[in-house]
């Protein structure tokens, strides 16, 4: 490299593994033959040139060492190993005392975090900015209570929650700061981000990605073996399909988006995005095949970022959720019934244009109206279903 990286990223590997139970340090578990911080470095890797500086558990910095070693791959990084404290904070700390002079940006990511992707890597050392830090996060989606011992005293408003994930990411000056003043105040916060607000700092959050969880019980363990080899598991590796429905009104102003297509002149679909209910409805397909939700759920009213939104970023995004939770894409097959628009002569157009967002699966469209029946035949709206086939890797 011409120049020393202006990001770091401490990745925090000093953890016992008491609840996971597996007779060694977390992170230098097997996952498939590969170390929990193997593959948690696998995405590190993957991203933009930074100082690497790995936490280890006190004993174990030579097998540590050795990981970093074979994950670099002879890459010209700064990277090192680092022994942690007795606590979370503390090997934070001290991954934080080996940051190069000239880092501006520091992202703090625990390596029991082993499947998260290093575009979410990437995000949030983007959305860094000089006066606040970023942390990734998933909507809150169960239903939430408020509990005394064993006693139910509320609900809880889960539309005002979300679930922090990691790497965090902030301005160098102000987390060594907040972390100088944490130490000497002997405070102790749950995660990187409450110890920076607690020191004045904002922090923001970007969306995270299901596959960032963290492998804390056994559970976890064998839920990230599955996502990586579904026949370690006992899984039998076969095709899986999902169906999907979506149905829209006319309405709204503007044209008409529909296939990933822009239909000018006609009017309309409502909805939160563009109302394209072809596309809507292969994401619930797809979705709904790998097991990973719903579109409500990852693109509804409570993720405002996808508001406007045409089918190309559903899908790409679709796309790479399924790929990060270990499926190939084998084909979507989708039916819209509606009165309009006439379809035959951009059927070709839409099944490209639905192909390439999905990174090259085959996509067949048709349409067909309902003898006027019903309220697609009678012009106020477009009904589709989907049908998609997903095939483990």
């Amino acid at each position: 490299m011409t120049s020393a990286p202006r990001t770091a990223i401490v990745v925090v590997a000093a953890g016992s593994g008491t609840r996971l139970a597996a007779g060694a340090p977390k992170a230098l578990v097997d996952l498939d033959g590969r170390t929990v911080l193997a593959h948690a470095l696998e995405g590190v890797f993957a991203v933009r040139p930074m100082q690497v500086i790995v936490v280890a558990p006190a004993g174990h910095e030579p097998a540590v060492a050795g990981v970093l070693a074979d994950a670099d791959g002879g890459r010209a990084w700064p990277a090192s190993v680092v022994t942690g404290g007795a606590t979370r904070q503390l090997s934070v700390a001290a991954g934080l005392a080996a940051v190069d002079a000239a880092v501006e940006v520091v992202l703090v990511h625990d390596a029991a975090r082993a499947l998260t992707p290093s575009a979410q890597i990437d995000a949030v050392a983007d959305a860094v900015t000089a006066d606040a830090g970023v942390i990734p996060a998933l909507a809150v989606i169960d239903t939430l209570k408020r509990v005394d011992g064993d006693a139910v005293v509320e609900a809880v408003d889960r539309s005002v929650l979300a679930a922090a994930q990691t790497p965090q990411g902030f301005p160098r000056a102000a987390l060594d700061a907040a972390y100088a003043r944490a130490l000497e105040a002997g405070e102790e916060h749950t995660d990187d981000a409450a110890l920076f607000a607690a020191a004045g700092g904002a922090v923001r959050r970007i969306p995270g990605d299901e596959r960032a969880f963290k492998i804390t019980t056994p559970a976890d363990l064998e839920r990230a073996r599955m996502l990586l080899h579904p026949a370690s598991v006992g899984l039998p590796v076969t095709p899986r399909i999902g169906v999907g429905t979506d149905v829209h009104a006319f309405g709204g102003g503007g044209d008409l988006w529909l296939a990933g297509l822009e239909w000018p002149g006609e009017q309309p679909l409502s909805g939160h995005s563009d109302g394209d209910a072809v596309a809507h409805a292969i994401v619930d397909a797809l979705l709904g095949a790998a097991g990973l939700g719903d579109i409500g759920e990852h693109f509804g009213t409570a993720h405002p970022e996808y508001a406007g939104a045409h089918a190309d970023v559903f899908l790409a995004r679709t796309a790479r959720m399924l790929a990060d939770a270990g499926f190939a894409i084998g084909s979507v097959s989708v039916q819209f019934q509606g009165n309009r628009p006439r379809f035959s002569a951009r059927r070709a157009e839409a099944e490209a244009v639905l192909s390439r967002a999905l990174g090259g699966a085959a996509v067949s469209v048709t349409a067909t109206t309902t003898d006027g029946l019903g309220f697609t035949g009678r012009g106020e709206g477009i009904a589709v279903t989907a049908v998609a086939l997903v095939l483990p890797r």
